[in-house]
């Protein structure tokens, strides 16, 4: 890349630690380039507040805050609930966010004719593919430029040493310097004592969850909810009509409140190695089990299962930055068409980090009680003698040969 070149740039900015330094170090190392900051809302709520004046105060020419949250809502998080995708167990929280925040970037360098994108992630971690990728999709010939590939500074104490002498306020210190990303689906936590895989979480410690309590702090009372779905896609609360971004953040606030979506885990990342993280997930937490609750009698045994494999291919692309990619799209063509009967309420039952199943219905179950029940029925138990004598023919014949080649 021709640095020369350089005259204008959009910068992903969240107001954090590394694109708070990242616009006084473009302007040092790109000629005093133009820096347009762009903040994609997914719904990092408080994390907004005052943003613009601290972006222009560190030398950006503008700020654009977009507002994604019901992008975000319903074409990424709600493809992957469908389908039931997840990562080693993680909820794809940062995954999905990603590929959502990249198009509204390429949306805004397009119309601000900008000469390169910049983002913040560093060379370790996953999001640089996650973000690439998608620009790749969208603006294919755009240089994209990643300053922790390219400057000397080393740890996140360095930059906070970076920030100290470019006078730029952080809201953070060295004491609570941990990684964070927030959005409307989850916040995650990494590095300091996270990175000793042998270090409990600090989960009772004030300050350090955000979303919601410990179990240990959860009330003693469970609370009952009830979530309706249509085509698998969440529709309400206790018969309340809502959008899915409604729905999300009013779980979170139940699910926060009862301990629920606390995840801690050791993830194999896309570059190789691996990272401790512990996630807060509550109210996507509770959207994934009752899904899954609800596919239990809505589905076919066949669908059911072969779904799930599909699951584990479709949260791989996503966590590893494919989202815009044939594979990722044929995939929820699939899903799509196995959640036409996806549609009923489940009952839940919260209680201190637990979700408890409470109660299904489907105007498309495919459970029979009749065919079910230990009670008198029209099921004909001596159909049962046949259906053994077929489902058992090759291994009977097996044992014959076997006997007839032992004399």
């Amino acid at each position: 890349m021709n640095k020369n070149s350089i005259k204008k740039v959009v910068l992903a900015y969240s107001g954090g630690l590394d694109t708070s330094i990242i616009i006084p170090w473009l302007k040092e190392n790109y000629n005093n380039c133009e820096v347009v900051a762009v903040s994609g809302n997914v719904g990092q709520a408080d994390e907004l507040e005052g943003l613009e004046e601290k972006a222009l105060k560190t030398g950006a020419s503008k700020l654009y805050v977009l507002d994604l949250t019901d992008d975000y809502a319903d074409n990424y998080i709600v493809p992957c609930l469908k389908a039931g995708a997840e990562y080693e167990g993680y909820l794809l929280g940062t995954s999905t966010a990603r590929p959502c925040i990249a198009k509204g970037l390429v949306d805004i360098a397009i119309k601000e004719n900008a000469d390169a994108i910049v983002h913040g992630c560093t060379g370790k971690g996953n999001d640089q593919v996650r973000f690439e990728l998608s620009v790749k999709h969208f603006a294919p010939k755009m240089p994209i430029i990643a300053p922790w590939r390219e400057w000397d500074i080393k740890s996140r104490e360095e930059e906070i040493e970076y920030a100290e002498a470019h006078n730029i306020p952080l809201k953070i210190n060295r004491e609570t310097n941990y990684s964070k990303d927030k959005n409307l689906w989850h916040l995650s936590h990494e590095g300091l004592d996270l990175e000793d895989p042998s270090c409990e979480p600090q989960y009772e410690k004030e300050g350090f969850l955000e979303m919601g309590v410990s179990p240990l702090k959860a009330p003693d009372e469970p609370t009952y909810i009830e979530l309706g779905f249509e085509k698998g896609v969440p529709i309400s609360i206790d018969g309340e009509k809502m959008s899915v971004k409604e729905i999300i953040l009013k779980l979170n606030e139940l699910g926060g409140k009862n301990g629920i979506g606390l995840f801690d885990v050791v993830e194999n990342r896309l570059v190789g190695m691996k990272s401790r993280g512990v996630y807060e997930t509550p109210g996507g937490t509770i959207l994934y089990k009752a899904h899954e609750m609800l596919e239990t009698i809505t589905l076919d045994k066949m669908t059911c299962h072969e779904k799930k494999k599909i699951a584990v291919t479709y949260g791989e692309l996503v966590y590893n930055g494919q989202w815009f990619t044939p594979l990722r799209e044929a995939l929820a063509a699939f899903v799509d068409k196995t959640q036409e009967t996806v549609t009923g309420t489940v009952k839940l039952k919260l209680y201190k980090g637990n979700i408890i199943l409470a109660g299904l219905e489907s105007p498309y179950t495919l459970y029979s009680e009749d065919m079910a029940t230990f009670g008198e029925s029209d099921y004909d138990h001596a159909d049962a003698s046949g259906f053994i004598n077929l489902y058992g023919l090759p291994i009977k014949v097996q044992a014959l040969a076997k006997e007839q080649q032992n004399g």
